[in-house]
This record gives structure tokens, sequence and C-alpha cells, in this order.
């Protein structure tokens, strides 16, 4: 390895995650010394901001922190304030806001899919270029993700920023007409989601380095209730999360990443079928039984086939939920505050998204903390693009770039609406367009 030379990798202005960030590896003697994954993105300060704001308000205020992620820190700070104040849903909100998430991660899977993933497959530089020579993918994604905006705006209201969703209830519910028929047009794009499992089942690099999954288990694959369970064999309470994490501090980044028992972890689609795909809706199963022998995997490129297959099953169970239940006017009465403190634990559709709030008596918001998933994937990310790397390094530089890119698109990081690595600079060059 010592005839390898020594490498500076300084990627600038990362593309499909959400804000700015760099990444730079220091690569000596073939071996990866340091990788910095450096989140550049200016801090808004939505903790701070919502201290001493009543909590009946605070989940459509962070709702903001993202526009695609918003209706999951929408439905994570309503289950932290209702655990704060004692307010137990009805089974009507209940099932609406499973099929608020179920709507969620199909739009946004399919985004990330569609949008940023395909291309990738299909050597072209966008999905633009799929309308002329795959028309009938394009129109396929475009079905898919559109049944998932369609299901938000029914149930929630809209599928970015949600007004329908409260704490203790919903505004508006739809009627049984209209959920039947939304149930149809479900039905209608589920074939189209099965070819996209196929595609990426079809289409799967390969990368594999060992580590800890962590999702919610409920046993029915829901997006929020039960515990936080490892793929190392152990559950713990959601109350208790926190006493697992630690909180690290990464001098060269804005954002600060996270630990689990002192060791780095993964969280996301990957995880979720890692350990619950045996819970998986019985049509899904079924549909999907050709690729679900493939997982538990440590091939983080699976997650994109993960994502697939959650798309599968959140039609499946939205499917379900629409044909039978029957959905009732439910007036929304705001709820009366008091001092507590509370949780809220969901699977976003990146990973688990927790919550945790203390209210004084006035209902007002007296400290809140956030633990986002992707905070939870840095420090595995970037050991993954060291050993990435170090596996790389005979290959031409413009190989191992597109690598990179390509892992850190897999971790589906959250994203805002670049397109591609804007600049790639290799120690000793003058930048060149990616």
């Amino acid at each position: 390895m010592h005839d390898l030379p020594d490498i500076d990798i300084n990627i600038k202005n990362i593309s499909k995650i959400e804000g700015h960030a760099n990444l730079e590896v220091t690569v000596r003697n073939g071996k990866v010394k340091s990788v910095k994954l450096k989140i550049s993105e200016a801090k808004r300060f939505f903790t701070q901001g919502v201290r001493k704001k009543p909590c009946l308000a605070t989940p459509q205020l962070v709702s903001r922190i993202c526009g695609t992620c918003s209706i999951a820190h929408l439905t994570c700070a309503n289950l932290a304030v209702e655990n704060a104040l004692g307010i137990k849903p009805s089974e009507q909100t209940i099932a609406l806001r499973h099929l608020t998430l179920d709507a969620l991660m199909i739009r946004d899977h399919m985004m990330h899919l569609f949008v940023f993933c395909l291309p990738d497959i299909y050597d072209v530089d966008s999905i633009l270029e799929l309308a002329d020579k795959e028309r009938w993918l394009v129109e396929a994604g475009l079905l898919v993700k559109g049944a998932g905006n369609e299901l938000g705006k029914l149930v929630a209201g809209r599928s970015v920023h949600a007004p329908y969703p409260m704490v203790g209830g919903f505004l508006k519910v739809p009627t049984n007409e209209e959920a039947r028929k939304m149930a149809h047009d479900l039905e209608h794009a589920r074939e189209s989601a099965l070819e996209f499992v196929d595609i990426f089942n079809e289409h799967m690099p390969s990368f594999e380095r060992k580590t800890n999954f962590i999702a919610l288990d409920n046993g029915k694959y829901d997006f929020f209730g039960g515990e936080l369970c490892s793929s190392e064999g152990y559950c713990i309470g959601n109350k208790n999360f926190r006493n697992h994490l630690r909180r690290v501090v990464m001098p060269y980044s804005q954002a600060t990443a996270f630990e689990f028992e002192g060791k780095e972890y993964m969280v996301g689609a990957l995880a979720r079928m890692n350990n619950n795909s045996h819970s998986l809706h019985r049509r899904t199963k079924r549909d999907c039984v050709h690729v679900l022998s493939r997982f538990p995997s440590n091939n983080i490129y699976m997650n994109n086939l993960a994502q697939a297959v959650e798309i599968v099953h959140c039609m499946d169970r939205a499917i379900d939920t629409l044909q039978s239940f029957d959905f009732k006017p439910e007036k929304y009465t705001m709820p009366p505050v008091k001092a507590g403190k509370g949780t809220g634990v969901i699977e976003a559709p990146r990973g688990t998204l927790y919550y945790d709030i203390d209210v004084d008596d006035k209902g007002l918001i007296k400290y809140i903390n956030l633990v986002i998933p992707t905070a939870q994937n840095h420090i595995n990310i970037e050991r993954d693009i060291a050993a990435l790397v170090e596996r790389k390094l005979k290959f031409p530089r413009r190989v191992i770039e597109a690598e990179i890119e390509q892992l850190i698109r897999a971790y589906d990081p959250c994203m805002s609406c670049a397109t591609h690595f804007l600049k790639v600079k290799w120690g000793g060059e003058k930048p060149k367009d990616g």
C-alpha cells in the first residue's frame, strides 16, 4: 500500500443534503487519516426560538425546520406535547396519524429514489433525460409520488407543512367516500411502486461495513409506538433513549453528531427493514418476497431497496385503513395545558426522530431538545467514506469521486434542491465542475 500516492480529497458544496456541506478526506500511505463531513449551513436556533412559546403552537413552528420532512417534525412534536400534557388521542386520530406518516413515506422515499437515485442507474445527469429514453419510468415515478401527495392532502390538508394535525386531534376528517376513492387511487399506483422494488433490487452496488442499526419495534412496522431496538439484540424504552445517546461535538461542523452506547450507528429505512421486515404488511411480504431474503444487510446501498419496499408497505397499510375505517366528523377542541415533561419518538423517512420537551404551568415551552436522523448518521457516514476510499485507492479518481457521491446519497441525508456536486478538488489541483 506504500506505493499508493498521498491524496487530499476536498468536495465543496455537497449536494443532496438539506443545506450546505463540504467533505475533506486525507489519505497518507494508502490509509485514510481523517474524514470530515463539514456541515456549513448556518444555525437557525429553532430550539431557542420556540422557548417561552405556547406548547400547543410549537408543533407547527418546528415543522418549518424542513420542507420535505415537515410532517415528521409536526407529528413527533405533537406526540411529545401530548405526553407532557397527559393527552390520549382518539382511535380515529391515531388512524389519521398513521395515514399521515404513510403519505409522508410514499412521497419522500419516491422523491429520493426517483429524482436522485435513478439517474445513477441509467447513467444520466437527471430524470429530465429519462423523459425521452424511459418515458414509462418517469410516468411511473410521478404516479407513485403523486399518490403520496394526494394522500397527504386528504388526511393532513397538505403534503408539506400540513395544517390539519394538531395536539390531540385533527382539524378536519375525510369522509368515507373520499377515503374509499383514495384507496382506489393508491391501488392503481401500487403496481408502479412494485416496479421500483424490482429496479432497485436489480441495480444494487455493494459496499458492506458492519454497524449497529436502531429503529422502533412495535410488531406492526408502524412509524410510532413501541420500543427502540438495536440489531445487536436489545431494546430500550423511548424515555430512556437520551440516556444511551452521547452528543459528539464536531469542531469542523455546524451540526453535532451522536453515538449510541459509545459507538456509531445507523437509523433509517435499512435499519427498519433489518430489524422489522417480519412485521411488514402481509401483501407487501407476498409481493416482495423475492427481495426480502436480502435483509438483514450491512450494505448501505440496500437503504434504497428498503425505501422502495416501504413505499409498498405504506400503500398496503393505507389502503386497508381507507377501505375499512368508519371515518366520522370529530370536532377539535384545544386541550387544557399544565406543567409536564414529554418525549416524542417516530420513524421519519431518514430514521428515528426524537423530541424531548418540558412545559411550564402556563403551557409554555421551558426546554426542547431535538435529535435529528441525519445527525445520528453523521459518524457512520464518515466511517463508511473512510472504508470506501481505502478500498478504492487503486481506481481512477473520477471513480472514487462518483462512489463517494453515491454512498452519501444512499443515506438519503436531509437535502435541499441541489442536484449534483458543484465542485470537486483533489489536493494540488484546481477545482473543476463536478
